[in-house]
């Protein structure tokens, strides 16, 4: 076999690999998720609670407990609040997840959603997985991935943004054809 057909054919397994890998560990992710909290915590927002996140990622902490505490305690505060930041992140997970699935209907209600937009969103869910995987290896490695974190909520509160303005959008075109029929109607005229 010719070497340069043998590279993009493997480097697409690859790809082909890594996407059951993302697509299997969300299935899961939905189970986990459902256990983590009441229904009122899961309305909240996850930018809500990256600023505690943060903290509890702080090296600070960690060096007071070490300096005042014993090693144990250190470790096992380490060790809880790593299993907190991941948690976390699942539910960070979690919440694209259900805006990335609410963009796919919005993107069928739309008329001018073309095959760009659907690449772009497409390249947006690869780009989260991508970085959502780094960052569960590098917490469970015991690294404090902090502006990781922050620019995977960002991600997602971008996300946030965006699906608003079309939903909004999507009501605004509702709402003028709605009175746009109720006018024509209240005239007698036919809209056909």
């Amino acid at each position: 076999m010719n070497f340069t057909l043998l590279l993009p054919a493997g480097i697409g397994i690859l790809l082909l690999a890594l996407l059951v890998w993302v697509l299997r560990d969300a299935r899961n992710l939905g189970k986990r998720g459902a256990d983590m909290g009441s229904q009122e915590e899961s309305e909240r927002s996850h930018a809500t609670y990256i600023r505690q996140v943060r903290q509890a990622m702080a090296a600070e902490d960690f060096e007071f407990l070490a300096a005042r505490g014993s090693h144990g305690l250190s470790q096992r505060t380490r060790k809880e609040r790593r299993r907190i930041v991941l948690a976390y992140v699942c539910c960070l997970r979690t919440d694209f997840l259900q805006l990335w699935g609410l963009a796919r209907v919005i993107s069928r209600m739309s008329p001018k959603v073309g095959v760009a937009q659907e690449f772009a969103r497409l390249r947006l869910g690869l780009i989260f997985s991508l970085r959502y995987e780094l960052i569960r290896v590098k917490i469970r490695f015991g690294f404090a991935p902090l502006p990781e974190l922050g620019s995977l909520s960002e991600i997602v509160s971008r996300l946030a943004i965006r699906l608003e303005t079309a939903m909004r959008e999507h009501g605004e075109r509702a709402a003028l054809a709605a009175t746009l029929a109720s006018s024509l109607d209240g005239r007698r005229l036919d809209s056909r």
